[in-house]
């Protein structure tokens, strides 16, 4: 006999699926994130630093790579509650470091009540949706991990996890989510092993094998020898990503079920230094996205014109296995892009939208961006000359650097002061200034951009009840 719950099961599977989905045909679906990787730091994306990122390199010529592909936040709680439910920060409630709305439907509960087996590996504190008991089979988080850092904890608990799929009869939702390269850095003092070696069990002690002077530095720092320091152990934190899903793909390989697997993989958001994670600029946001699904994806390719939003992941997933997008969801399939048995034609974006509410402290820093392939505009409605903007990406090396040598270098204190005062609005020419150094909002040949970014941004966040919307609306009278 049928329990109620299986009953429900087979109504919700017999409504959604679509005739081409059934139970026993639908891919499996692995979605790996890292925690605040710089989209341009691995090496099919541009690194020139040997050895950063072997497997994601392979995982990328074997599948397609996005070049113009965003978060709509760039927090790794919020951004991972817009990947869940499809919608932007303000339309889940998770603003910031905030749960999901209950009654707000999500991706891992959708699968799960199709029959899929879920399980989130990593990260499960800032990826659970609000009715925890529902979303995922099973969870692991950081103290599970080895400090999310073990290759072994991850190898055993992906094999695990796939087992157990294919003990229930069932395709599987994998959220396997890298704890590196957040810090504690590789080899930085931050990582204070000796001071919890039970959290660490299971880590390799890894050597930094990039020297300071050689590591490639983004165009928004300064050249500064504590800021090399700092990017040598993040290069050396990528690596170590790089190896931990390096075991998570050969899992799979081994399962026997790579065949039928979608993997999907994206940073959750930028660097975590100053002009990057937890802001609305253009290497806040970007991210490395790379989708391998065999048999669809063409190999090796990358996409270049449209640009895709992360909200747009959740609604691609169920496109791709059958089901209806999430009730509400503000991000659309993009499907058409990576198979090639599809058009296409309409799919995709020609701007993106990106926010900021408040970091984990909960102060207020409101900002709202539009990125398109060319342009960046911001507004930071925060910014009154007086409020000091903080966050976590001020911790380490790179900012007290930084201000250590602004007393020396009036265009590094000049970069401070912009970072923790701002301005009302900044905008970039993100072709000809990637790296953001150049304001162009004041710029008299720059009215014109100035203006239709402010009517997309309104526009935007009238579409989508903005809870800054009057806050804007009154701004922009003003100017």
């Amino acid at each position: 006999m049928r329990t109620a719950c299986a009953i429900a099961i087979t109504l919700f599977a017999s409504l959604y699926l679509t005739p081409s989905a059934s139970a026993s045909d639908r891919p499996n679906i692995l979605l790996i994130t890292a925690d605040d990787m710089n989209w341009d730091s691995l090496g099919c994306f541009g690194n020139s630093l040997k050895g950063v990122s072997p497997h994601l390199d392979k995982l990328a010529s074997e599948g397609v790579r996005f070049e113009h592909a965003y978060v709509t936040i760039a927090i790794c709680q919020p951004c991972r509650a817009s990947i869940m439910t499809g919608r932007y920060p303000h339309g889940s409630g998770a603003l910031g470091f905030d749960k999901i709305n209950a009654g707000i439907p999500t991706l891992p509960e959708t699968l799960r009540e199709s029959g899929y087996y879920t399980a989130a590996i990593g990260k499960a504190v800032h990826t659970i949706p609000s009715r925890h008991g529902t979303a995922f089979d099973e969870t692991y988080d950081m103290h599970e991990l080895g400090y999310g850092r073990s290759p072994k904890r991850y190898r055993e608990i992906t094999s695990s996890a796939i087992d157990k799929a294919k003990a229930d009869g069932k395709p599987f939702f994998l959220n396997v989510n890298m704890h590196d390269p957040h810090r504690p850095f590789a080899n930085a003092p931050q990582e204070q092993r000796e001071k919890n070696p039970k959290l660490w069990d299971g880590v390799p002690i890894v050597e930094n094998p990039y020297k300071p002077e050689k590591v490639p530095l983004p165009g928004f720092l300064p050249d500064l020898p504590q800021v090399r320091m700092e990017m040598a152990e993040y290069y050396t934190s990528v690596r170590r990503c790089d190896e931990i899903i390096g075991e998570v793909l050969k899992v799979l390989d081994e399962s026997g079920q790579a065949d039928n697997t979608v993997v999907i993989f994206l940073s959750d958001h930028g660097i975590a230094v100053p002009f990057a994670k937890t802001n609305c600029w253009m290497h806040s946001n970007r991210t490395p996205l790379i989708i391998r699904w065999p048999g669809k994806t063409p190999k090796g390719e990358a996409i270049g014109e449209k640009m895709v939003n992360s909200i747009d992941l959740a609604p691609t997933i169920l496109d791709i296995v059958g089901l209806s997008n999430l009730d509400s969801a503000d991000g659309v399939s993009f499907r058409g892009l990576i198979d090639s048995q599809m058009t296409a034609e309409g799919v995709g974006r020609d701007r993106v939208f990106v926010h900021l509410n408040y970091p984990f402290s909960r102060k207020s820093f409101a900002m709202r961006g539009v990125i398109t392939t060319s342009d960046g505009y911001i507004w930071n409605g925060w910014a009154n000359d007086k409020t000091k903007f903080s966050n976590e990406s001020m911790s380490g090396r790179t900012f007290a650097a930084m201000q250590k040598a602004a007393g020396n270098h009036p265009l590094i204190a000049r970069r401070v002061r912009h970072y923790l005062y701002r301005c009302p609005e900044e905008l970039y020419d993100y072709v000809g200034d990637p790296d953001a150094l150049d304001n162009r909002a004041g710029a008299p040949d720059a009215k014109h951009k100035l203006s239709n970014a402010r009517a997309s941004a309104l526009r935007h966040m009238q579409r989508t009840n903005d809870p800054q919307l009057e806050n804007y609306k009154a701004f922009l009278k003003l100017h």
